[in-house]
């Protein structure tokens, strides 16, 4: 739990820095939390003034924006004997707006969190908080796509094998497979870019969202100016199914990047090679095995994916509360959150490395094409058969037939017929040799192939 272990005030671990990229990792640190607290506060004390109800002049409320201020050192220390994060907080904003106030003068801080409650902070800030990590998100999403999209163009004639269930189907092009990549990441796109819709939403309507002690154009003002839309009925709490579609797509994304990820590692298996992970010039494949190159950075993000995907049954099972609120989703998502949002940006920094510079291996893919002696071509062969007149049951005994034969041969290491071969042996498969030259020529399945590339051009992120 990488956010845990800082959140929880353990200094000098250095967990959280090995796994954070620099922008994410300071969206879920308390600093940029705390800065964003005393904003809204600041916010709510400017609003009051400008509705001029509760007392507060605007001279107080911009006397407060010039002065308030915190330390997390100081926080950490007040919230010891609290054991309250936000009247911690408060204590300690209160310590920098009071101390240069001329003597004889009420303090300003009396106007700080004025009418409000702890969640009207809290949740207000962690919506402007996911809205930040959403935007890296999408980011990340938009570069990878790109990549995905640019190198599909630049395998858009290199032929390979297809597989199902493993194996060896109908010859495609390698460059359907960074497209078909780049399709799910616009997927991805279109979920994070609604769940950023469905966070960013703030509540500031008091004790169980009756308004009680604050006026509705408080929560109106603090979230028009954070770029959020005021929560239509809120129970104190947002509602944790904002969170739980957040925790859903960032769930979905990290899929779709471990469904990449597990491609590159099959690609990689020595068996098949027909591309591989970059592999840096001192880089060590194994400390007993000096030839292996291992796919670890694609098993890295299938592994995170793991920790992505559990962390949004976190976020489902916050939703649940007591009434219109208790506190058991609050320590859950401190962790849960942060630490996807961080685990996914990290994962999409090592995609973008791997796929960028995927190395890739052609001639493989060609010679893999062949490895089955024309297996592939069944399907031809079958359409072919029932175009002589003869039922497509008996057209797939013919074709099967044949192809078991070199099945058996292949498992044996046989080094018998190729299938066209055992085919113009066969009186009943009448074929002639025209029809099996086309029959057999790779590129006979491809004639449509440019409508997915087609498509794909206008493929925008």
């Amino acid at each position: 739990m990488l956010v845990a272990i800082r959140q929880n005030r353990v200094k000098g671990t250095g967990v959280i820095n090995r796994y954070t990229r620099p922008a994410m990792g300071a969206i879920w640190e308390l600093e940029n939390k705390f800065n964003i607290w005393k904003e809204i506060e600041v916010l709510a004390c400017e609003a009051q003034a400008e509705l001029g109800k509760s007392g507060i002049t605007k001279e107080e409320a911009a006397w407060i924006r010039a002065h308030a201020d915190f330390t997390v050192e100081r926080i950490d220390e007040i919230e010891k004997v609290t054991n309250h994060d936000v009247i911690a907080f408060t204590t300690n904003m209160a310590e920098y707006i009071d101390a240069d106030v001329p003597e004889g003068t009420e303090p300003p801080s009396r106007w700080v969190h004025y009418g409000m409650t702890s969640s009207d902070l809290g949740d207000t800030a962690l919506s402007y908080q996911i809205t930040q990590a959403i935007d890296i998100i999408l980011e990340d999403i938009k570069q990878l796509g790109e990549t995905c999209k640019r190198r599909a163009f630049e395998f858009q004639e290199t032929l390979c094998v297809g597989r199902t269930h493993g194996i060896h189907a109908e010859p495609m092009t390698f460059g359907m497979k960074f497209g078909s990549w780049a399709w799910a990441l616009k997927r991805a796109q279109t979920r994070m870019e609604e769940a950023r819709k469905v966070a960013a939403t703030g509540a500031i309507s008091g004790a169980v969202g009756t308004y009680s002690s604050i006026d509705p154009f408080v929560e109106q003002y603090v979230c028009e100016r954070l770029g959020l839309a005021a929560d239509p009925l809120s129970t104190q709490v947002l509602a944790r199914d904002r969170h739980a579609q957040v925790m859903a797509g960032l769930a979905v994304t990290a899929s779709t990047l471990e469904s990449i990820a597990m491609q590159v590692r099959l690609l990689q298996q020595s068996d098949v090679i027909e591309a591989e992970e970059p592999f840096a010039k001192g880089q060590k494949g194994s400390s007993a095995m000096p030839h292996k190159r291992n796919p670890i950075t694609a098993e890295r993000v299938c592994g995170l994916a793991r920790t992505v995907k559990s962390n949004a049954q976190v976020a489902f099972d916050n939703v649940a509360l007591w009434y219109e609120r208790d506190i058991s989703h609050s320590g859950a998502e401190r962790v849960a959150l942060a630490d996807s949002f961080i685990a996914l940006d990290y994962m999409f920094g090592k995609m973008q490395w791997m796929l960028d510079g995927l190395q890739t291996y052609p001639a493989k893919m060609e010679h893999n094409l062949w490895r089955t002696k024309g297996l592939i071509f069944s399907s031809k062969v079958l359409l072919a058969l029932v175009d002589t007149g003869i039922s497509r049951e008996d057209a797939y005994v013919i074709v099967q037939r044949n192809a078991m034969k070199v099945w058996e041969d292949i498992q044996n290491a046989v080094d018998g017929p190729t299938y066209r071969e055992n085919l113009e042996a066969d009186p009943e498969a009448n074929l002639s040799a025209e029809v099996l030259d086309e029959i057999f020529d790779p590129w006979d399945f491809l004639t449509r192939k440019d409508v997915v590339f087609d498509r794909l051009k206008e493929l925008e992120f």
